[in-house]
């Protein structure tokens, strides 16, 4: 129903920016939500941020607010991550979704993942 592509990830220093772009094809207006979450080595999956489709209303994580940015281009079936000041615990694979429904939150019960994008903070 939806497939998510991203890319953008890398090496980078600490206080360095990278953004990271998702890439949605198939029923894209149904999203409900589009977020981001990440995974480090050893440790759970983390909402990280999201926008809603329709109306690009935000929602970000504690220990990522006032660095991080979400947006997303409805024309170009696109979203984005704009991440600033990067930490080396920022360091994780970011995976973009979908949300499909309106029920549960926003940080949430995703519906469709992507493959990941590799994000490295050197120190």
């Amino acid at each position: 129903q939806v497939q998510l592509v991203e890319s953008g990830g890398g090496l980078v220093q600490a206080g360095g920016s990278l953004r990271l772009s998702c890439a949605a094809s198939g029923r894209t207006f149904s999203s409900v939500y589009m977020g981001w979450f990440r995974q480090a080595p050893g440790k759970e999956r983390d909402f990280v941020a999201a926008i809603t489709w329709s109306s690009g209303v935000t929602y970000y994580a504690e220990s990522v607010k006032g660095r991080f940015t979400i947006s997303r281009d409805n024309a170009k079936n696109t979203v984005y991550l704009q991440m600033n000041s990067l930490k080396p615990e920022d360091t994780a694979v970011y995976y973009c979704a979908s949300k499909t429904y309106y029920t549960g939150s926003y940080s949430q019960s995703y519906n469709y993942w992507g493959q990941g994008t590799q994000v490295t903070v050197s120190s």
